[in-house]
């Protein structure tokens, strides 16, 4: 059966991961964060104190993004590929509150997106990919056989991400998570380059009230629709 691009674009804690993974696990699929990867190149900018609450030192992280090297290496144990920067795993790091309040700012950079696109396009030449972020049917795979556009309530988003990061061990407060998916909505829907949108020929999938199982149900069908009319 031939294969296809699946793009799954969506608000931050809309699930676009977890689904993506449970794809490309059923399909034999590669999938791809890109979440990671900008959340990488935003680590990156903090650890060389390039990006702050107080400040943005663009300039200074563009002459440094040929430093930059990323990669996903697969964890037999935990079943998915893991975000490495320059050599060294950095999953858990990424997924900070910290990095979160600043992913949306590098991501809104022209000369990150493009230079992160362009990976992303090289990795999904062959199809057999499902691949998530904010962008993916709109710029980077425009011709995906199937697009998805993920969407919840903030305060159930929230609600999710408050209970990842309590059950990891992080501090946080419900607000500061509140605050954090809403600022993140604005700046991703509202920046110049690559905003966040739903691709004309997406499907829309609401879970704010759907189960796990429900949501892979349903995808499920959409691709197998798909597959049988190429």
């Amino acid at each position: 059966m031939q294969n296809i691009t699946i793009a799954i674009d969506g608000f931050s804690s809309t699930g676009k991961s977890t689904i993506a993974k449970q794809l490309a696990k059923k399909l034999s699929y590669v999938y791809v964060d890109t979440g990671a990867m900008y959340r990488a190149v935003t680590l990156y900018a903090m650890q060389k104190n390039y990006i702050s609450t107080q400040s943005f030192k663009r300039d200074e992280l563009l002459v440094q993004l040929d430093q930059i090297t990323l990669s996903f290496k697969f964890n037999d144990s935990l079943g998915f590929a893991e975000m490495y920067l320059n050599g060294v795993n950095i999953e858990k790091e990424i997924r900070t509150l910290e990095v979160s309040n600043h992913v949306s700012t590098i991501s809104a950079v022209p000369e990150v997106r493009r230079q992160l696109v362009k990976q992303q396009q090289e990795m999904g030449k062959n199809k057999g990919l499902v691949m998530d972020g904010r962008d993916i049917g709109t710029v980077v795979f425009p011709q995906a056989e199937l697009k998805l556009f993920m969407t919840a309530s903030p305060k159930v988003r929230a609600q999710r991400r408050y209970d990842e990061l309590i059950n990891r061990g992080d501090v946080v407060s419900f607000e500061d998570v509140l605050h954090n998916v809403e600022a993140r909505d604005f700046k991703d829907s509202t920046r110049k380059d690559s905003p966040l949108i739903k691709a004309d020929d997406a499907v829309e999938i609401d879970n704010s009230n759907l189960s796990l199982e429900a949501q892979f149900d349903t995808i499920l069908k959409l691709v197998t629709k798909v597959l049988k009319n190429l």
